[in-house]
């Protein structure tokens, strides 16, 4: 049975067989930008057209315990700029973080302006696992040629990008995934993670998996009461995920979710329950076999 509430959580993930969850989406940033990011949120009426309460507004020390209280041992603390200047430091405060913070992998952003690749170059050395790209709130061309070397960098290094190119919640200049196809065809060995599994355009997210090896799909907020009001997932959704079962990985969007945490894990129990072909074995692997293989854990 899915997880009622996140108490249900630790139980239902032992009762799997796994020794925790493995989170590829989530969000840490400085204390300054990330008021600006729940302000933003707080004003989701207006931004969005709906509500979007913080359901995590907790200080750094207690976000980082209600992961561990839920079972989660290891997860991705993400960040992003919105303007250039921005990605090198917040991805120096990303690496520290991770340095003082055991259960999360150091990570790192990029953004188009001429140092990225020496930025990047300089995360990865110190250990990156994971980068954050968001094409929405950053406003620029994920195929700007000033990104090609950082592009070049991650597949070389076999490191994946959650990458923010779907047009959901909110439509970008630069926000398609036919936009984002142009930097598959350049970099087809990326390792890509498409957040939020595409949304709207879930089915073209899966287009891309069946064309990309190096393309995954992450679980952040599909397929959830609040999500599924504005960007409905498809009818045929769990059969179009038996083919690709080892390609999609949980996200969540912690702490900036409007509802607990347990609500993504049943959506994905009720895809696994709504497939013959999916069931624990496919909880198993998007939970966290998939998303270790991906962040180069151990096991």
């Amino acid at each position: 049975m899915p997880p009622r509430s996140d108490a249900d959580v630790p139980t239902w993930v032992a009762e799997l067989g796994l020794p925790g969850l493995v989170d590829i989406h989530t969000h840490f940033l400085p204390e300054r930008v990330l008021r600006k990011v729940w302000a933003y949120f707080d004003a989701a009426s207006t931004n969005y057209g709906f509500e979007w309460p913080i359901h995590y507004r907790y200080a750094e020390e207690a976000r980082v315990q209600a992961l561990r209280d839920l079972g989660v041992t290891t997860f991705a603390p993400l960040v992003y700029a919105h303007r250039p200047g921005m990605a090198a430091w917040l991805t120096d405060w990303a690496i520290d973080f991770a340095g003082r913070t055991t259960d999360a992998v150091p990570t790192a952003t990029i953004f188009p302006e001429p140092d990225v690749a020496d930025y990047l170059a300089k995360a990865l050395d110190a250990g990156a696992r994971c980068v954050k790209v968001h094409v929405q709130v950053g406003a620029f061309d994920p195929r700007d040629e000033l990104l090609d070397p950082a592009w070049g960098l991650l597949a070389e290094a076999g490191v994946p990008a959650v990458v923010h190119c779907g047009d959901g919640p909110l439509k970008g200049e630069h926000t398609g995934l036919d936009v984002f196809e142009g930097v598959l065809r350049r970099h087809p060995r990326l390792l890509a993670v498409l957040a939020h599994a595409g949304m709207p355009d879930y089915g073209v997210a899966l287009d891309l998996v069946d064309r990309y090896p190096g393309v995954h799909l992450d679980t952040t907020m599909v397929g959830t009461a609040f999500t599924e009001q504005i960007a409905p997932l498809p009818e045929d959704w769990p059969a179009r995920l038996a083919a690709h079962a080892d390609r999609i990985v949980l996200g969540t969007d912690f702490p900036n979710i409007p509802y607990p945490y347990a609500e993504q894990l049943a959506a994905i129990a009720n895809w696994a329950e709504a497939d013959d072909r999916l069931g624990a074995d496919f909880l198993r692997a998007v939970l966290h076999g998939t998303p270790s293989r991906l962040l180069g854990l151990s096991s």
